[in-house]
């Protein structure tokens, strides 16, 4: 007997007959014997449905109350899958954020979980009963109902996976698995049996959507085994495991892109201590996210400065920006929307050189300059103009080797 945690997303609750599908799906695993502990998302779009809603009531929602709002999409579906496996002759019971004893600091809207309290979930599977837990929410230590961003379920679910010492986590979405890039644009891509917590930490900050980072965080954190898979299909999906031998033997293990990103920067800044952080800490006090940096020094004393940030926050880094050069007497400020990054990850490329060189060569092949440049012990990132995305990550896939075989 083992104790699996299934988190199911959107798509697969969608309406009620697709719950009624996870209905069937966890009372699978469960008449094999195994506690099962579901978390759920919210049906597909009431996510954007309800932030709709606040937006027509107020120009500036209140933070703490949409917290409220956004979280009763989770409180529906797992109300609903409860009703029907009650309905099936099975023990269920449903429980919200604050009920499984989530807790977590006091952000609202990108919560971070600070513990999990495990009593009342262990009484429960102790009773055989099928647990569903509203995904995506907790509450903070004010008791105030909070939630934890953009794809919070998927952290929900390791979390609770990690603090009930799981066997595994299952996470059942719209895809089979993690593939070797975007299938979208990469018709070659091939689905990968098992790859390393850090393979995905890096493919999931580097444009992969499938799991959300901070999910795969928990997972290496507390080693729990994670199998990427589909609601509507039976196959064996993606094992997100610690790394081995035999995953280093490839040298590079898929390709990412992210359109998500903009270009800025600083020409002529004094070259001179501290200037960094008078550039830098008024986009941080703002709560913008810095990607790349790269810093140019000219013999004249000066330096050119260029970074990447989400392109939702371009204009308003951009006007921070305005008002920082003029402060520190930088000749001028221009950006750039409309690049992209492509990058090629694997934890094979510790032991083996040559990578970079293959990247940049198959890139100047096809005529595509790169305009920066960005490195870790596991991957290598290029940002380039964004009309060339999806035929970099097509020649970059089939020169390491990556295409599937017909």
């Amino acid at each position: 007997m083992a104790l699996i945690v299934q988190k199911f997303g959107g798509t697969s609750v969608a309406d009620n007959q697709r719950i009624r599908n996870v209905a069937n799906r966890v009372l699978k695993a469960h008449d094999q014997g195994n506690d099962v502990v579901v978390i759920l998302s919210a049906m597909a779009g009431i996510t954007d449905r309800l932030i709709g809603l606040a937006n027509e009531a107020t120009k500036t929602p209140d933070p703490r109350e949409l917290d409220v709002l956004l979280a009763t999409g989770e409180q529906t579906t797992a109300a609903l899958l409860a009703m029907m496996l009650k309905d099936m002759g099975y023990k269920a019971q449903s429980l919200l954020g604050h009920q499984a004893e989530v807790v977590t600091d006091c952000e609202y809207g990108n919560a971070r979980i600070l513990e999990i309290g495990t009593d009342r979930i262990k009484r429960l599977l102790a009773d055989r009963s099928i647990v569903v837990v509203a995904g995506f929410q907790g509450v903070d230590i004010k008791g105030n109902i909070t939630t934890l961003g953009r794809g919070g379920s998927d952290t929900s679910a390791v979390a609770i996976a990690a603090a009930l010492n799981a066997d595994v986590c299952e996470i059942y979405t719209d895809v089979d698995g993690i593939y070797t890039a975007d299938p979208n644009i990469c018709p070659r891509a091939r689905k990968i049996k098992e790859i390393s917590y850090d393979e995905m930490l890096n493919m999931a900050s580097l444009g992969a959507k499938v799991l959300q980072i901070r999910s795969v965080g928990f997972a290496k954190k507390y080693n729990i085994p994670v199998h990427v898979r589909s609601s509507f299909s039976e196959e064996e999906g993606t094992m997100v495991v610690q790394e081995d031998s035999v995953m280093e033997q490839l040298v590079v293990s898929g390709v990412t892109h992210n359109l998500d990103e903009a270009r800025i920067t600083l020409k002529k800044v004094p070259d001179q201590p501290g200037i960094a952080a008078k550039i830098f800490s008024p986009i941080s006090e703002a709560g913008i996210l810095v990607d790349m940096i790269i810093q140019n020094t000219r013999a004249t004393g000066q330096t050119d400065l260029t970074f990447t940030v989400p392109k939702a926050d371009y204009k308003r880094a951009m006007e921070i920006q305005r008002q920082v050069a003029e402060k520190i007497g930088a000749e001028d400020v221009f950006g750039d929307p409309s690049i992209a990054k492509v990058s090629v990850i694997g934890v094979g490329m510790k032991n083996h050189s040559g990578v970079a060189s293959v990247m940049f060569n198959t890139l100047a092949r096809e005529n595509i300059n790169i305009i920066m440049i960005s490195t870790s012990e596991i991957r290598i990132s290029c940002v380039i103009e964004e009309k060339y995305t999806e035929l970099a990550v097509r020649v970059l896939h089939t020169a390491f080797g990556l295409d599937r075989e017909d």
